[in-house]
């Protein structure tokens, strides 16, 4: 049987918004809405979070274990090296990359990405919906076969490699079988996720609106179509956090490294 794991990298110790993961979101930390929505995406089958071993995080670490979670402890900047201590010691075939600053992730789309590779899990080492984007930024989901994550975990070099565990393989088309999932209509320049103040009055006010807290649990979990529906019906609050880019976390690290190879 095949086995795909779903991977939850989260710190506490985030620059633009400390904290993050724990942040209250409809009377729940934000983390717990992801492992929810992770746990639910078609084709998972487990859910594994991926922290650091510093002192703040042991905040995550007490929260995974009350809540059931299996949890990895390792370096901060080297997450792939995290994603390789997983599997170590939860073995699978395959792992879900999940950020904990998407508390709107659609376990359906999200599915759309695992099928992908299911179909094809000896001809693929990855597959995604984000080369090119096309679904809502907060929406992303990579799927990396474990013998591409690997080789990544062996021969990736740059920082930004190390830290953001997939572009080693998406960066390398000659070497790596790679597969996307796109979107009929661009919905990239949406903006879902939270990496600021603003994403989280974002976050928070569509919460509000379609699961508020109290509100009963155990039912469908409220997807993309809603979200937009939602906004289709309130554009203003898309205007809450609008005017940030994409990937941008991504884009320092690769910055960072041109401008020390200048130095």
């Amino acid at each position: 049987m095949t086995r795909v794991l779903a991977v939850i990298q989260a710190r506490l110790g985030s620059t633009r918004l400390p904290g993050k993961a724990l942040a209250d979101i409809a009377g729940r930390p934000m983390l717990a809405h992801v492992v929810e929505r992770a746990a639910a995406i078609p084709g998972v089958d487990g859910v594994v979070l991926a922290t650091t071993t510093l002192a703040r995080d042991d905040r995550l670490a007490d929260w995974a274990r009350t809540a059931g979670l299996p949890c990895v402890r390792g370096s901060e900047d080297d997450v792939l090296d995290r994603f390789h201590d997983v599997l170590a010691r939860h073995p699978a075939d395959a792992v879900v990359r999940v950020t904990p600053d998407c508390p709107l992730l659609d376990p359906e789309v999200s599915g759309r990405v695992v099928a992908e590779w299911r179909r094809r899990p000896h001809e693929l080492d990855y597959a995604s919906n984000v080369h090119p984007p096309t679904f809502p930024d907060g929406l992303d989901t990579e799927v990396v076969a474990r013998e591409a994550l690997e080789r990544a975990w062996r021969e990736a070099r740059q920082p930004s490699d190390r830290e953001h565990v997939t572009p080693f393989v998406w960066r390398q088309p000659d070497r790596f079988r790679l597969a996307g999932v796109c979107h009929a209509d661009d919905l990239s320049a949406l903006r879902w996720t939270v990496d600021t103040a603003a994403d989280l009055d974002f976050a928070r006010a569509v919460y509000a609106h379609l699961a508020p807290a109290g509100a009963p649990r155990g039912g469908p979990l409220f997807g993309m179509d809603a979200v937009l529906a939602l906004l289709a019906a309130r554009p203003e609050l898309a205007r809450l956090n609008a005017g940030q880019r994409r990937n941008e976390g991504y884009e320092r690290s690769v910055a960072a490294e041109a401008e020390r190879t200048r130095s």
